[in-house]
C-alpha cells in the first residue's frame, strides 16, 4: 500500500461509478468537472465523510453525542486518510452580537491588551467587552442600535395637537393621552408641529420624565409629562413582551431600528470609552478598516505590549492578504457573503501549527474578483508548504492553474456522471480533451454588438456603507453587469440602494430555497399536483394517495424515508426505514403506475429524462427550464435543502424563464459552475432579455463580463477605497479607464 497517497477503491456514493482514485498528499489537488458530475460526491460525501468518521471514533459514545454525525460512505475501502478540516462557504451566521472581531478572535486579544496597558484601568479583559453586563453600553445592552418611535408614521408634521397631529392609537385630540401633551402647558396647540422651534420639538419627543399638572374632565391632575418617544419606549418596547397581534401590529407601523443614541451604535459604555491606549479607545481600533488598523498597530512598539500587538497583527494582516482589507472588526458575521465567510475560516487556520492535515474547499474563489485570486491561491500554497494535504473543488480557471495534481470529473452531470475523466498535471489536463480542458483553452470575445441604452431607471443617490453619494443607471430592456473588486460596493449600490428604489424588481440570489428533506425540485416548481392528477386519473383513484406528505405516506416513517433509533447509551442513528425501503410511500401505492412507472420510478427520474417521459405541456415546460439553467442532472425527488447556493439560484431562475416585463437582479449567477456551464447561463440571460426584460447582474466572471450589453464598474478598491462608480457604458469602451481594475482584465 502506498501511503504517499489518499486512495479510494470503488467509490459509489451518489451517482459515482465504482471509481478509482488516487490523491497524492502533501499537494495540492484540484478537483474539476460540471455541476453535478460528481466532485462533491467524492470529496465530501466520501472522502471528508469517512476521515470525520474516524475521527469521531476515537471519542468516547458520550462525548459522540456532541460532535457532528457522520456515516460510513459507499466505498469497498478509503486508505491513507489525514484530519480534515473541511472549509466550505457556509455563512458564519451568529446574531447581532457575533462580529468579525469576535468570530476570528482578534477582540479578546484587544481586550487583553486594553485591560494591562489602557488608562485609565477599568478592570479585567471582560470589562471592555460588548457582551458582558460590565462593559456593555446600560441602553442598547451591547447591540448598538435599539428600536424606537417612527417619528414618520407616529406624527404629521403638517398639523398641530388640535388637528390630531399625534397618529399613535389611543393619542386623538381629547383622549387622556393626547391631553398630557395638549395642557400640559408647554405648546401653542394651534401650531403646525412643522413651525415648532427645535426646543419645541424636543420637548414634544425626547423630553425625559418631569411633573406637571393636567385638567382633565374638570378636574387637575398631578401627572408625569415624558417626550412621545420616551412614553411610547416605555409602554410598548420597555415592558414584558406583549405578544398580542394588535401589539405586534402597532410596533411594526410605528417603531424604527436606529443606532442607540447613548453610545452612538459603539455598543460600549462611557467608562469603556474613557479608556485609552495610545489615545484609541477599544472601539477606535475595532471601527478601522483592517488596512488601516495593520498601519496602527505598527506604530505600538513597546517590547511590552509587542506580544500582543504581534498576535492580533499577524490575524489582521493575514486578512488583509485574503482580500478582506476593505472590513472592520465591526462587521456583524450575518452580513458577510458566503465567500468572505469562507476567506475568514481559512485565515484561522492559517496561524495554525499543526501539519499533516487534509483541507478540503468549497470554490474558495466565490465572490473574488480576478484581480485578488491569486492572493487566494498563496494561502493555498502556504497551507501545502507547511505539510498539509489541499483538496479543492474548484471552477476558476485561474485556481485551477496553481493545482500540483488535478482530477477531472465527468463526462457529464448526474447519472451521465461519475467517472475519472483525467488525473494528472494541468500541462497534461490541456491536451487531455476533456470538456474542462476544451474550455480552458478558449475564451469569449468582447460583444462588439451590445444592445442600445435608450431609457434608464435611476435610482436615488446614496452613501450607504462605503458609497460616495451615488446613483445607478441601469438601462431598460438591456443586459447589465456590475463590476468591481470585493467590498466595492456593488451588492449595497444594487441589492439594498436599487432594489429599495424598484421593489418591484425580482431578486435571484443563492439564498437556500425554502424547503426541508419534504419539498424537492418537483413540489417547488408546482408540477408535483400535475404529476399527482396524471396518476389519479390513470388509475381512478384520488391524487392524496401520490403524495408522502398526505395519505401515501408510509406510516412508519412518516413519508420521511428514513427512522431514528435512539440506543440511550449510545449515538442517536438516522436508519433507512425498512418498510418502505426508503422511498417514503406505503406499499399499497406502488401498484399504480403510470405509462409504466410507478410515483417512486418517477421521483427517481432525472429531470432531463421526466422531460422526454411526460407529455402534459404544462409538466413539459417547467422540466424543459429546469433543464435549460443546467439542472437537467438533478431527480425530481431529490430533497431541496441538498441543494448548493448556486442549484438554488438556477432553480429559482427556472422559475422566472417564461416571463415578460420584469426587472432581474441576479448575483453572481456563475457560482457552482463549470466553465462549459457560463455559456448556458449567458444563453438564460439572452432568453430573459429577448423577452423584454431587464437583467442585472452582479458578477467577477470575465466571459459574463464579456458578453453584457452594458457595463457599470465600481471602485477602485473595496472598503473606504471604494464606492464611486469608475464607468458606465458599452464593454469595449471599459478598457479605456484607466482607474477601473476590471479593465485590465477583461
Amino acid at each position: 500500500m502506498n501511503q504517499e497517497f489518499i486512495e479510494v477503491i470503488n467509490g459509489r456514493e451518489n451517482n459515482l461509478k465504482d471509481i478509482y482514485v488516487q490523491i497524492p498528499k502533501g499537494k495540492i489537488t484540484i478537483f474539476t468537472g460540471v455541476s453535478g458530475s460528481g466532485k462533491s460526491s467524492i470529496v465530501f460525501d466520501t472522502i471528508a465523510q469517512e476521515a470525520g468518521r474516524q475521527l469521531n471514533e476515537t471519542f468516547s459514545s458520550f462525548a459522540r453525542q456532541f460532535l457532528p454525525k457522520y456515516r460510513r460512505p459507499e466505498a469497498d475501502e478509503i486508505n491513507n486518510l489525514s484530519t480534515a478540516i473541511i472549509v466550505d462557504q457556509k455563512r458564519l451566521g451568529g446574531n447581532a452580537r457575533s462580529t468579525l472581531g469576535t468570530a476570528t478572535d482578534i477582540n479578546p486579544l484587544l481586550r487583553l491588551l486594553f485591560s494591562r496597558f489602557a488608562e485609565p484601568q477599568i478592570g479585567y479583559s471582560n470589562a471592555y467587552s460588548f457582551n458582558d453586563p460590565i462593559g456593555m453600553c446600560p441602553n442598547c445592552e451591547g447591540i448598538g442600535r435599539t428600536i424606537t418611535l417612527n417619528l414618520d408614521a407616529a406624527l404629521d408634521k403638517e398639523k398641530s395637537l388640535n388637528e390630531g397631529a399625534i397618529l399613535l392609537p389611543g393619542f386623538g385630540p381629547g383622549t387622556w393621552q393626547w391631553k398630557a401633551y395638549a395642557n400640559s402647558g408647554f405648546f401653542d396647540n394651534d401650531k403646525k408641529i412643522r413651525d415648532y422651534t427645535i426646543e419645541e420639538f424636543e420637548k414634544l419627543v425626547y423630553a425625559e420624565e418631569e411633573k406637571t399638572v393636567v385638567s382633565y374632565m374638570n378636574e387637575e391632575f398631578n401627572t408625569t409629562y415624558e417626550g412621545l418617544a420616551v412614553k411610547f419606549t416605555r409602554q410598548n418596547i420597555n415592558r414584558d413582551k406583549d405578544t398580542s397581534k394588535a401589539a405586534e401590529k402597532k410596533l411594526k407601523e410605528f417603531t424604527t431600528t436606529g443606532t442607540c443614541l447613548s453610545c452612538q451604535g459603539t455598543r460600549y459604555n462611557e467608562k469603556v470609552l474613557s479608556s485609552k491606549f495610545k489615545g484609541h479607545s477599544i472601539y477606535d481600533l475595532t471601527a478601522m478598516q483592517l488596512d488601516e488598523l495593520s498601519d496602527v498597530l505598527q506604530q505600538f512598539d513597546d517590547p511590552n505590549v509587542k506580544p500582543i500587538v504581534d498576535g492580533i497583527l499577524n490575524r489582521v494582516e493575514n486578512l488583509c492578504a485574503i482580500g478582506l482589507s476593505y472590513l472592520t472588526l465591526t462587521r456583524e458575521t450575518p452580513t458577510l457573503s458566503g465567500g468572505e465567510s469562507q476567506r475568514v475560516k481559512m485565515v484561522k487556520y492559517l496561524s495554525s501549527n499543526l501539519i499533516g492535515l487534509m483541507y478540503i474547499f468549497d470554490e474558495p474563489s466565490t465572490g473574488l474578483h480576478p484581480r485578488d485570486v491569486y492572493r487566494l491561491n498563496e494561502l493555498l500554497a502556504k497551507l501545502r508548504d507547511k505539510g498539509n494535504t489541499v483538496l479543492v473543488v474548484e471552477h476558476d480557471p485561474d485556481v485551477i492553474h496553481i493545482a500540483d495534481h488535478i482530477i477531472d470529473v465527468g463526462p457529464k452531470a448526474g447519472a451521465a456522471g461519475g467517472h475519472i475523466m483525467f488525473s494528472g498535471s494541468y500541462q497534461r489536463l490541456l491536451s487531455s480533451g476533456t470538456l474542462t480542458a476544451q474550455f480552458l483553452n478558449k475564451r469569449l470575445e468582447l460583444n462588439t454588438n451590445p444592445r442600445r441604452a435608450i431609457e434608464f431607471l435611476e435610482s436615488k443617490k446614496s452613501s450607504l456603507h462605503n458609497l460616495k453619494n451615488v446613483s445607478i443607471r441601469v438601462p431598460v430592456g438591456v443586459f447589465t453587469v456590475v463590476t468591481g473588486v470585493a467590498g466595492s460596493g456593488k451588492s449595497t449600490l444594487v441589492n439594498e440602494v436599487f432594489a429599495k428604489n424598484f421593489p418591484e424588481a425580482i431578486r435571484i440570489d443563492q439564498s437556500q430555497v425554502h424547503g426541508n428533506i419534504r419539498s424537492n425540485p418537483a413540489t417547488y416548481t408546482g408540477i408535483m399536483n400535475s404529476i399527482r392528477k396524471a396518476f389519479s386519473d390513470a388509475n381512478n383513484v384520488e391524487s392524496g394517495l401520490f403524495s408522502y406528505n398526505s395519505k401515501g405516506a408510509c406510516e412508519t416513517c412518516g413519508g420521511t424515508g428514513t427512522v431514528e433509533l435512539n440506543l440511550s447509551f449510545m449515538d442517536k442513528t438516522e436508519m433507512e426505514c425498512s418498510e418502505c425501503n426508503g422511498n417514503r410511500y406505503k406499499q399499497e401505492v406502488l401498484q399504480y403506475v403510470y405509462k409504466g412507472k410507478n410515483i417512486v420510478e418517477i421521483m427517481e427520474m432525472s429531470v432531463a429524462d421526466a422531460a422526454e417521459f411526460f407529455e402534459t405541456a404544462d409538466i413539459k415546460r417547467q422540466l424543459k427550464s429546469m433543464a435549460t439553467v443546467g439542472l437537467g442532472y438533478l431527480a425530481l425527488g431529490q430533497p431541496l435543502n441538498t441543494l448548493s447556493g448556486g442549484e438554488s439560484q438556477r432553480l429559482k431562475l427556472a422559475k422566472e424563464l417564461n416571463k415578460k416585463g420584469n426587472i432581474y437582479i441576479l448575483d453572481e449567477p456563475t457560482t457552482g459552475l463549470h466553465l462549459s456551464d457560463v455559456t448556458n447561463i449567458l444563453l438564460i440571460i439572452e432568453t430573459l432579455v429577448e423577452k423584454g426584460n431587464t437583467v442585472i447582474v452582479i458578477e467577477h466572471n470575465l466571459d459574463v463580463i464579456r458578453n453584457s450589453d452594458w457595463i457599470i464598474d465600481l471602485g477602485p478598491d473595496g472598503g473606504s477605497g471604494g464606492g464611486e462608480i469608475l464607468y458606465e457604458g458599452l464593454p469595449a469602451d471599459l478598457i479605456n479607464c484607466e482607474r477601473s481594475v476590471t479593465a485590465k482584465y477583461i
